[in-house]
């Protein structure tokens, strides 16, 4: 990763944005936390609208937000995404946060704040959900289905690439949930996304998985609901 020279006024928002963190504790939602399995090395249990607040009395720098990622508290690395630049982001960059993630949090919000607005999302989406760690797989699902949630004027040939991938995770029964919310939206960007996506679930019905049965019946039944299929033609 680049090195980047600190300045004073980084230094000084960081320490501020500390102390502001700590400031908006809530010991009851890091119990509740706990009890989830959400395991931070500190969380002081401040709200996702507090530190939406948080972020938005300080412009977004990279520099910043390297720093704030590099504290590792839950806050910070939450705020680290919330203020980075997209377009100074680098690979390497992507690829030291997403391997060193230890909740599903933290890789929903990475993937929300920063990693769909950057210029290699696409490519390291494919990427990530062929990886090795159940997290790093994790991030690519979701970030699959926020690409299809923001990128709706974006061509469906950049999609179709993920059901060359998907199929292996579908048998992961603790990836079901992320599975099921990203495809289903994958399944709704386009009615020819609709098509092939109905194509792919029934497919999934022949593999040799109880798990990815059925998860392909949920995933049918919504794509082919009167709901879904509607919507395709109030959009044309």
């Amino acid at each position: 990763m680049d090195f980047i020279i600190d300045d004073p006024l980084r230094e000084k928002e960081f320490r501020q944005i500390l102390t502001k963190i700590q400031q908006a504790k809530n010991g009851e939602t890091v119990d509740q936390m706990k009890e989830l399995g959400l395991a931070y090395k500190i969380n002081w249990g401040a709200s996702i609208i507090s530190l939406r607040e948080i972020a938005s009395q300080y412009e977004p720098n990279h520099l910043l937000a390297l720093k704030l990622w590099n504290k590792q508290w839950r806050e910070t690395m939450i705020l680290a995404a919330m203020l980075d630049v997209p377009k100074e982001v680098t690979e390497e960059q992507m690829d030291y946060w997403t391997k060193s993630l230890e909740t599903a949090e933290i890789a929903e919000v990475l993937s929300t704040y920063l990693w769909a607005k950057t210029k290699y999302a696409f490519v390291k989406s494919l990427e990530w959900c062929r990886g090795k760690k159940h997290l790093v797989r994790f991030t690519g699902l979701h970030l699959m289905g926020r690409l299809a949630l923001i990128e709706k004027s974006a061509i469906d040939e950049l999609f179709e690439p993920f059901f060359d991938v998907l199929s292996p995770l579908a048998k992961d029964p603790i990836l079901k949930q992320v599975f099921y919310r990203s495809f289903i939206l994958l399944g709704m960007k386009s009615k020819t996304m609709n098509e092939q996506a109905i194509y792919f679930a029934e497919d999934l019905k022949s593999l040799d998985s109880e798990d990815s049965y059925v998860l392909a019946d949920l995933i049918l039944t919504e794509l082919t609901s009167e709901y879904v299929q509607e919507s395709f033609v109030k959009n044309t």
